[in-house]
């Protein structure tokens, strides 16, 4: 049984409890970060604090702990469940109050929730075989920037393209890829130039897209972030996709289009390589 931390403690799974007012319950009223565990220790750390800090400062939320402490957490949660590949899921909601629109007065508690997932990443029979994509209509709020917990839409997305015999989905807006359901996307043209999505209020600004464009710019592979569209996809000799559950993930088929070869292709599998290399290097 999992350890987990809810306001303060670190207690059994089943013994976990939060308010029926609680307005990431009521109101999807919260943020979260995933951070990937390799050997034991947190990758990107840094990385994902910034993003949660960005994100709560945009929603006008508050956090008491520090990135000390929320560091401190994450480590005692690695130990107790001696978790040594995986993940661990950090969330923060505004709180609990009885049901409002308007938000509650500021020294509202904030609920800070974390648990652990096992999950094997660097042996991805996925990543190894390469992603069947379908494309849907990108129907999110216009704030994908801030990494909300509201994430009916993506759901509904990845349930489609299963669906219809899919791994996962890319949600298109005005006829142009903004992101995966849970991840950044890419292609590689011809030349072997890499394409992904500039940063906007469209799209998440993933951690793990930061950490492998930097790998790609360090092995002289040329990089240009705009929009691209379905039909470019396409007719790209590679594509894939980033995350941090997935590190670099190769997709092999768009839309029942195969891209390139229908193999995961060279790009994709040197920065999945790079990376895994450099984050476990630089993992905390």
């Amino acid at each position: 049984m999992r350890t987990v931390y809810v306001n303060g403690e670190f207690i059994p799974e089943d013994e976990a409890k939060i308010s029926i007012f609680d307005r990431g319950f009521l109101f999807a009223d919260g943020v979260y970060e995933v951070t990937s565990v390799l050997e034991g220790k947190l990758v990107d750390f840094q990385g994902h604090c910034g993003r949660l800090r960005r994100s709560l400062g945009e929603l006008n939320m508050a956090l008491g702990a520090t990135d000390d402490e929320l560091l401190d957490i994450h480590r005692q949660l690695v130990a107790q469940n001696n978790l040594e590949e995986g993940l661990i899921y950090l969330q923060v909601t505004r709180g609990a109050a009885d049901r409002d629109f308007v938000f509650p007065p500021d020294d509202t508690p904030a609920t800070l929730v974390l648990f652990t997932q096992v999950k094997g990443l660097i042996d991805s029979a996925l990543a190894n075989r390469g992603q069947k994509i379908f494309t849907v209509e990108d129907q999110r709020w216009s704030r994908c920037d801030i990494k909300t917990v509201q994430l009916l839409f993506p759901s509904l997305a990845k349930m489609e393209a299963r669906s219809r015999g899919g791994d996962d989905a890319w949600l298109v807006r005005d006829g142009l890829v903004t992101e995966g359901s849970s991840n950044n996307a890419y292609i590689v043209l011809e030349d072997g130039t890499i394409v992904t999505r500039d940063l906007s209020n469209f799209i998440l600004h993933g951690i793990t897209r930061r950490a492998v464009l930097e790998c790609a710019r360090n092995l002289q592979m040329k990089v240009v972030e705009r929009p691209f569209t379905v039909e470019e996809a396409m007719g790209a000799v590679e594509a894939f996709s980033t995350s941090a559950s997935g590190f670099v993930c190769p997709v092999i088929e768009i839309d029942g289009t195969r891209i390139g070869t229908g193999e995961p292709g060279p790009t994709a599998q040197k920065l999945r390589e790079v990376y895994i290399a450099e984050m476990r290097k630089a993992a905390i």
